[in-house]
């Protein structure tokens, strides 16, 4: 039998969710057929050669999106690019970091943006678990990275299984809103047409969050894609945290 042809269970953390089935429903066979491929072996096997080496390799659940939002549930997808390379940010949600964690600039442009779109008080800490659990996909094109290195696991197979998920949930007729924000995830949506939304803004990393001609800060993308919701009869996506101000320390954002 081919090396590839059933999963190792001493491969990372990837495998073991989908092993002990955590995965929410609907995206256990696309994640399974990605792993049996070339692909998806060819991933592992670096994945495995790279914590051999003792790389440090974040987030320690990749695939944690999938486990917080079914298929059926989806109704906002939010492309990012890879996670957060700095020590405890990453934990497998795009933009997200863990409550207690220093809001990272471009997530701090999206609170802004909550506020000026919504008058959303700024939250306590930038953790989104709060938007995928109503169906808001938070998908990271890359799953991976490695320590002080942003972009170190491009092109080694995550993009493939990311086009696998964005062309299925393209490819169903519920109607969705995708977000793409910058040019990265501008071009992994091409193929994204009607009945969906595609709403694209510069990335809001302040490098690019204010630049004409389609900035981010100003763009309108939360009101914009709970309209097409209700108008569709999907709900509307609560963005806003509700949390007790009163006894809660509100956790400082990086400048």
């Amino acid at each position: 039998m081919d090396a590839c042809a059933r999963p190792r269970r001493t491969t990372g953390s990837a495998l073991r969710v989908i092993e002990a089935r955590q995965l929410a429903s609907g995206w256990a066979a696309l994640v399974e057929n990605f792993f049996l491929s070339a692909d998806g072996c060819s991933l592992n096997a670096y994945l495995d050669q790279r914590r051999a080496t003792g790389a440090a390799i974040f987030p320690p659940e990749p695939l944690r999106a999938l486990t917080l939002t079914s298929f059926d549930a989806v109704r906002v997808v939010i492309l990012g690019q890879d996670p957060y390379h700095g020590d405890g940010q990453a934990h497998g949600l795009a933009f997200s970091v863990p409550q207690g964690v220093k809001v990272p600039p471009s997530l701090r442009n999206i609170f802004l943006e909550l506020q000026r779109d919504f008058g959303c008080v700024p939250p306590l800490h930038g953790a989104l678990d709060h938007w995928a659990k109503q169906g808001v996909l938070l998908l990271n094109t890359i799953f991976t990275v490695e320590r002080s290195n942003p972009g170190s696991h491009a092109r080694r197979g995550w993009e493939t299984l990311t086009s696998l998920l964005l062309g299925a949930l393209a490819a169903e007729q519920m109607p969705k809103v995708f977000m793409l924000w910058g040019a990265f995830a501008q071009s992994r949506g091409a193929e994204i047409t009607a009945p969906h939304l595609v709403l694209q803004a510069n990335h809001p990393s302040p490098l690019s969050a204010r630049r004409a001609p389609t900035p981010f800060l100003g763009c309108g993308h939360f009101s914009q894609a709970n309209y097409f919701l209700l108008q569709h009869g999907r709900g509307s996506i609560d963005w806003c945290q509700r949390e007790d101000r009163s006894s809660a320390r509100r956790q400082p954002c990086s400048a």
